[in-house]
């Protein structure tokens, strides 16, 4: 039941607002199919409404209940579940990740050369499980298309979310084979590592990713329709995901009746290989509002989740002074980076709207969510195109979300 707007300090005109740019833009000029906005103050839902298609071929419209392919907002949940790991005092931030992956016990740094001639250098100092959280780790993206060592990801088909064939074991045996782009802390680099932190939750608990998941996130917070895989009887609730074309009308990238998401599923991507409800993000986000706890399910500690809400990048910098790649779910300049989210630590600096400590992540799909803590304000927002740095639907979110508080 959606609680009145004004009831919540929110303005109901000024909400209408989301629906209004979203068609006006986005949907009704065919520039993607459709999309899902929630917003929720004080713990109220004020603002829940599914616009266009979830499938335009077969004339699907956009439902409250539709699944989404959430990719790297999948990566919050990892971090979230590797943590609950850490309050078993299970591992230190600081252990070495060969603790976990003896093999990874002396990579080495790319100085030069192509796969498989590389010509590398010892690393300052062996990465950390801190490393992988804050993406400090020296590890990469095949898609960044940037590097000789980006390449070689692609050439062995390490390719995270989209990786179709092996198993979680068999990436990590590639990239044992593999040299960092820098050494672990030097720099920040949107990569594998969160796939990585996955793997440590199995080898740490000894259950698989998907059971780990569901006994320990899902199913305490009533999260019933997030998962690695879309079951038969959900198919109809689950969205095309669509691209474009050179002449800007879109394409089909996958169809639920025939997606990697509709079958059975050997690799396990915590980075990136989530399908999820709006409803079922809020619930985790909720979560994330009560200081580790929702309706009685307490996921993780208060102090823990503060923790991970800390920028932890080093000196306090951002990402506009320490990332290496160009490409992550987030603005650079103003921005920190955490255990698992994006930090807001200058809003002058990223030039938008929204309060110091609210933190963040979206999904190459173009899907978002923010929770800030000093507004009590949760957005959750969700559709299906790639790629997700084609339209700025995030800033201009919290455009309008921002001009509705009233107090």
């Amino acid at each position: 039941m959606l609680a009145r707007p004004e009831d919540v300090g929110l303005s109901s005109d000024r909400l209408a607002r989301i629906d209004e740019h979203l068609l006006a833009r986005y949907i009704d000029p065919g520039k993607i199919a459709g999309a899902l906005t929630l917003v929720c103050r004080r713990g109220e839902v004020a603002h829940f409404s599914p616009l266009g298609q979830m499938d335009l071929e077969r004339q699907k419209p956009m439902r409250e209940d539709t699944l989404f392919r959430i990719y790297s907002m999948s990566k919050p949940i990892t971090s979230v579940a590797l943590m609950t790991l850490y309050e078993r005092a299970a591992f230190s931030l600081s252990d070495p990740v060969s603790r976990f992956i003896p093999e990874w016990k002396n990579l080495r740094v790319y100085e030069a050369g192509n796969h498989p001639a590389f010509l590398t250098s010892p690393c300052e100092r062996e990465m950390t499980v801190r490393d992988l959280l804050t993406h400090t780790s020296g590890l990469t993206y095949g898609f960044m298309e940037r590097t000789n060592v980006d390449a070689a990801y692609r050439k062995l088909g390490i390719g995270g979310a989209n990786t179709k064939e092996g198993t979680l074991r068999e990436t990590i045996e590639k990239l044992a084979t593999l040299p960092l782009e820098f050494s672990p802390g030097t720099a920040w680099n949107y990569s594998v590592a969160t796939d990585v932190c996955g793997y440590l939750i199995e080898v740490i608990s000894g259950k698989p990713l998907d059971q780990f998941f569901k006994e320990e996130i899902f199913e305490p917070l009533g999260m019933v329709d997030t998962g690695f895989t879309v079951p038969a009887g959900k198919l109809d609730r689950f969205a095309t995901l669509y691209s474009r074309r050179r002449d800007k009308s879109l394409r089909i990238e996958d169809d639920p009746e025939d997606s990697l998401y509709s079958g059975t599923r050997k690799f396990l991507s915590g980075g990136g290989g989530l399908v999820s409800t709006a409803s079922d993000y809020l619930r985790f986000c909720l979560m994330l509002r009560g200081g580790g706890e929702l309706d009685g399910a307490r996921i993780l500690g208060r102090k823990t989740l503060e923790f991970m809400r800390e920028n932890h990048l080093p000196g306090g910098t951002d990402l506009g002074a320490f990332a290496t790649g160009a490409f992550s779910e987030s603005l650079y300049d103003g921005v920190g980076f955490g255990l698992g989210f994006s930090v807001e630590l200058d809003p002058q600096a990223s030039q938008l709207i929204d309060s110091p400590g609210q933190y963040a992540w979206g999904g190459a799909a173009s899907t978002a969510f923010w929770v800030d803590p000093v507004e009590d304000l949760i957005v959750v927002f969700m559709t299906q195109f790639m790629p997700s740095r084609v339209f700025n639907f995030r800033g201009q979110l919290k455009q309008i979300v921002y001009g509705a508080l009233l107090d």
